[in-house]
């Protein structure tokens, strides 16, 4: 029951993720489908005079406001420097999003470009207790904002986190070239819609408007994607909405279940096998006027406050262990003891935990013959015995199952980790600060890095070598097929990019300072090279967004996204400038302790007014496989409590056919048996049952583990030699069990229990 109920609790927060938001229903993101050569791509980064446009022209929509991507920003009070995330909106953001105002209102939060709107905890960072509303902040050392208003913190259980909010300044230049620019996509688009819209001739429309505007986009289709979905149903192959979060929703909810159910069974096996004892006592209510229907109702209120009690036990169980729970899930749940739903749940679980472990019981028992029973005629729990085998076989198939999986889950991600990159891990350390100071100072701060002696290279890039932040159309190139669309990544650097990053190049060369040329020079990964269909790729000329380029090298290919699918094509220009990333490769036998100690200086020398911040590689990319890594704790877990559970059950049952059978094992001792004959005898019986769950074990666990990998394009095959493993261990947990009960009867004294016959 614990564990259902902490499974409960993180399966209620993934349902309720965006509910607090009042128009909830009605509130979609524009995203959109790119066809490149067949192949689907779906974004969510939108043209920025859409919702202008879109909620000037079409009355299903309500309100629409456009947004940038959360972006960290530096906020400087006096000597403090914070780093904050925040979003920057469009007008009538506030009339789509409830956020709750504890300062200032709605109506005027984001009417003057230099205002910015701040979340309680960051207001209490930046001044303490003191009055917020109308005190100026610093922003990335550039120009001074006042803050207008204080909104309460955002709820983890929003998709949308930041700390702050500030509104487009209309009369900046590149907001104004934005209104207007219908072919470049880099905002987020809200809309609003009226209760009962029709989405699809809505979007019909809005997709018949872009193509007005924009002629020479014959590769995207746009759609509307409902709060409802943002969280649990994030994932696209080809297009089509695949699910995401839901699926381990459905997981857990399942196994929660289970679990509960195989405790529900052993209650009802253990309860069975003791109703030798309870068999008078039954036949003495029946002979003394209790009916059916009242000891029926004897048992089940039995089991409901042994459900009560343990209930109880379980809520002192999970006060101490949630601190655990959420950290190992990364959630801040806790028992929502004052809202009316909880208790609904907690009604739910004892009253399905108290009448399914209660109902066979309460039927069997109530069911004696108490003529037969008083006579002594009765053979209690025979006929009860094909059920209790029944139920153990169920246990074992889900033992074998969840074993299966984790098994399954962890070579999955090993295969995966094992997988070749194509760039060195070890020892690159990133560094999220390259701003304006530091672009125009590279040239030192590099010279100044490399003279520590601790580095081996250095370089600047527009992403970090962990992520993708820029797809675009693929190049032209002499040759390129007519109507050819491929989609490519891309990433802005400066020289020593494959040095730096401990990239093998297969043709040609890095960028260097020793070639003048560069500067008009490009890097292909292997796959673009094959997307291209190019032999010599290497003195290439290309054209890429209106200017000339010639590939100098061919890079191996790079795992930047997802380490579970192919690697796409990749250019990579020669453009050292506006980088966001600064790249540093120690030397093999320096510590890390030792190179940030070194690298701190130096950017607090010639970025003074932003934070000294770093990334490693291998961490970031290792934040990749959170999820799968969770799935395989979490399955681990529930399959030890399973293997424990049915184990429990088993020993019950054991002992139940032994007590059935002293006699009998009495009788053959006395006739010579040994105790390894006796224990061949009674284990026999449950290595059948262990054989059955494996046989309805093995293609069930197949089926259900190929669904779950067939979602990864690059993952492993799964074994039959797994199943034979896994079968042996429960084989061997049954052999324990079993011999641990038998062996205590067989070298008991036969006297013992022939002297009564």
């Amino acid at each position: 029951m614990t564990c259902t109920i902490l499974i409960l609790l993180w399966v209620q927060d993934e349902l309720s993720f965006d509910k607090f938001q009042a128009d909830y229903k009605n509130i979609h993101q524009v995203m959109a489908n790119r066809n490149f050569n067949g192949k689907i791509f779906t974004d969510n980064a939108i043209i920025f005079p859409l919702a202008k446009e879109a909620e000037k022209n079409f009355p299903q929509i309500k309100n629409a406001t456009v947004t940038s991507y959360p972006e960290s920003h530096v906020l400087t009070l006096g000597d403090n420097m914070f780093k904050k995330n925040g979003i920057t909106v469009s007008e009538h953001y506030f009339n789509i999003f409830s956020w709750k105002f504890i300062k200032g209102n709605a109506a005027s939060a984001i009417s003057d470009p230099n205002s910015i709107v701040v979340t309680e905890s960051a207001a209490r960072s930046f001044f303490g207790n003191s009055e917020p509303v109308g005190r100026t902040i610093k922003m990335d050392n550039d120009h001074e904002v006042k803050v207008s208003a204080v909104i309460a913190d955002v709820p983890f259980n929003s998709t949308i986190q930041f700390d702050f909010i500030q509104p487009y300044n209309y009369d900046d230049e590149n907001v104004k070239r934005a209104l207007n620019e219908w072919q470049n996509s880099f905002s987020n688009v809200f809309f609003q819609t009226v209760p009962g819209a029709d989405i699809d001739k809505l979007m019909k429309n809005v997709n018949s408007l872009i193509k007005d505007h924009d002629k020479t986009d014959h590769v995207s289709t746009y759609f509307l994607h409902p709060m409802s979905k943002w969280h649990l149903y994030s994932d696209f192959k080809e297009g089509v909405n695949t699910g995401g979060m839901i699926e381990y929703v459905r997981l857990f909810s399942i196994i929660a279940f289970i679990i509960l159910l195989i405790a529900c069974v052993n209650f009802m096996n253990l309860s069975t096998a003791r109703s030798e004892k309870r068999a008078k006592e039954v036949g003495i209510r029946k002979t003394l006027g209790s009916g059916k229907k009242q000891l029926v109702l004897q048992f089940f209120f039995e089991s409901i406050i042994l459900a009560l009690l343990a209930f109880i036990f379980s809520m002192i169980i999970i006060y101490l262990l949630l601190p655990s729970f959420n950290l190992l899930v990364s959630k801040q749940l806790v028992l929502p003891v004052g809202k009316p739903f909880f208790w609904a749940w907690v009604a739910a679980v004892v009253l399905f935990t108290g009448l399914v472990a209660g109902s066979y019981p309460a039927l069997y028992l109530s069911s004696f013959n108490p003529v037969k029973v008083l006579k002594g005629t009765f053979l209690a729990g025979k006929k009860a015995l094909m059920p209790r085998r029944v139920l153990v076989v169920a246990q074992f198939v889900i033992s074998i199952l969840l074993i299966s999986a984790t098994v399954i889950v962890y070579q999955q991600i090993q295969h995966v980790k094992n997988r070749d990159i194509g760039y060195r891990q070890d020892n690159l350390i990133m560094l999220p600060s390259s701003t304006p100071d530091l672009d125009d100072r590279f040239g030192i701060v590099k010279d100044e890095i490399l003279k520590t002696g601790l580095f081996e290279a250095v370089t600047r890039t527009s992403a970090p070598i962990t992520e993708i932040w820029n797809y675009s159309p693929s190049p032209d190139w002499e040759g390129k097929p007519a109507g050819s669309n491929l989609l490519f990544s891309a990433m802005r650097t400066d020289v020593d990019f494959a040095k730096t990053m401990g990239i093998n190049m297969i043709e040609g060369r890095d960028f260097s300072t020793a070639s003048v040329s560069d500067s008009s020079g490009m890097l292909l990964n292997a796959a673009a090279v094959k997307a291209m269909g190019l032999k010599n790729p290497v003195g290439q000329l290309l054209t890429y967004a209106g200017n000339k380029y010639t590939v100098v090298g061919v890079t191996a290919d790079v795992v930047m996204s997802s380490p579970y699918k192919p690697v796409e094509p990749m250019l990579v220009m020669f453009k050292p400038y506006h980088s966001n990333f600064i790249s540093v490769r120690l030397n093999s036998h320096v510590q890390p302790q030792a190179a940030l100690k070194a690298l701190e200086p130096i950017f607090k020398k010639y970025n003074p007014a932003f934070p000294f911040e770093y990334q490693f590689a291998d961490l970031e990319f290792g934040k990749k496989f959170a999820a799968e890594e969770l799935i395989g704790k979490l399955t681990n877990i529930f399959a030890g409590l399973a293997i424990f559970i049915c184990c429990l059950g088993l020993a019950g049952l054991a002992s139940f056919t032994i007590e059935k059978r002293i006699r009998e094992i009495g009788v053959r001792k006395v006739l010579g048996a040994s105790v390894q004959q006796l224990l061949m005898l009674i284990s026999k019986e449950f290595l059948k049952l262990v054989l059955i769950a494996f046989v309805i074990a093995v293609p069930v666990t197949w089926w259900l583990m190929n669904n779950w990998l067939d979602k990864y394009e690059y993952r492993i095959n799964v074994s039959i030699w797994l199943f034979g493993i896994v079968g042996c261990l429960i084989l061997l947990l049954t052999l324990i069990v079993v011999s641990a009960n038998t062996i205590r009867a067989a070298v008991r004294n036969p006297v013992k229990s022939l002297r009564t016959e």
